[in-house]
């Protein structure tokens, strides 16, 4: 099942390891070392992070090292500022409509 790169942002756990594999590269381990869950939880949130296209890991030896894929995020980065600039016209809308508001109650 492929799933979407929202279902990834959406817990504040898949966050962070996105977070953390921005800055370098893990293995399995080495990330679950860095949260307070159990290691097949960890092992649950990157499958997800793999399944949305977010993640892939390579295989040295025995060790799973874990390689964000940062360009699935252009996703969110477009709605987010589809969704901005929507808003944003919304309030300068609300601000025109104050301040005629304004002038009605200054004249």
């Amino acid at each position: 099942m492929r799933r979407d790169v929202f279902q990834a942002i959406a817990d504040p756990i898949r966050r962070e390891i996105i977070d953390l594999l921005a800055e370098e590269k893990l293995t399995v381990n080495e990330v679950a070392e860095k949260f307070d869950v159990s290691r097949p939880a960890i092992s649950k949130h990157l499958k997800i992070l793999s399944e949305c296209g977010l993640l892939k890991t390579e295989a040295k030896g025995r060790e799973r090292h874990c390689i964000i894929i940062p360009e699935e995020l252009s996703r969110v980065s477009k709605w987010v500022e589809q969704h901005r600039r929507l808003w944003e016209q919304k309030l300068d809308l609300f601000e025109d409509y104050l301040n005629q508001l304004k002038n009605k109650k200054d004249e």
